[in-house]
């Protein structure tokens, strides 16, 4: 087992309304194909005191202040002081969380952002699990699907993970910071309370307390 790479490693599930996914769940990616059907159930279970119910699946807290230009495709839970701001396109499976703000053409797709995630600028994410105050820098975004279309295989410096999935983008562990203009390869595994270098492009794992400055030149955090 990869240790580093583990749910218990990377995340703080008291921070997230989908705790109950990773239940069971060693790696966080191993959740992505359960997404839809998790929404569904949960979102019948939301108090409507606190969430709306508006169009198939789609809940949204009361307290979250959603822009009417703002497009959401159910499966989707929009949490509690969360925004979605102009143009924003949530095209399902998303679970955004309480005070996280999904920004001006930012696009989501089969996604958890734990509570205070940010993806305010021209973000792309997708099949992905944003931790606990993660961050991406605008114009940063997710790939999640290989150029040759080949199920994504995770690397580490100690060895590899055969994930026997096909679309993949990207997870950060909590308070992870991406700089502007970044590209998170298709099985990006970023550690709790990284940075990452603008303008970067990173694949594999970079461990927790690092900053990344570009491949092969990775320090940690003093």
């Amino acid at each position: 087992m990869f240790e580093e790479m583990t749910v218990a490693k990377m995340y703080n599930l008291n921070e997230t309304i989908a705790k109950g996914i990773f239940e069971g769940v060693t790696y966080p990616w191993e959740v992505l194909p359960k997404i839809s059907d998790f929404i569904v159930k949960l979102g019948e279970t939301l108090p409507a005191d606190e969430y709306d119910k508006v169009g198939e699946n789609v809940w949204i807290a009361k307290s979250a202040k959603v822009f009417e230009s703002a497009y959401i495709h159910g499966p989707a839970i929009i949490g509690k002081d969360a925004e979605v701001r102009h143009c924003a396109f949530i095209r399902g499976n998303a679970i955004v969380g309480e005070g996280a703000v999904v920004g001006n053409s930012t696009e989501l797709k089969n996604v958890i952002l734990f509570n205070k995630v940010q993806v305010p600028h021209y973000n792309y994410v997708g099949d992905s699990v944003l931790g606990y105050k993660a961050h991406m820098g605008a114009g940063s975004i997710t790939s999640n699907v290989k150029s040759d279309k080949k199920l994504v295989v995770v690397k580490s410096p100690e060895g590899q993970i055969e994930t026997g999935i096909k679309k993949f983008g990207a997870m950060l562990g909590d308070e992870v910071e991406v700089g502007c203009g970044t590209v998170l390869n298709p099985g990006s595994v970023v550690g709790s309370h990284s940075n990452i270098y603008p303008l970067s492009s990173v694949r594999g794992f970079v461990p927790a307390n690092s900053i990344y400055k570009k491949q092969g030149e990775v320090v940690e955090k003093y």
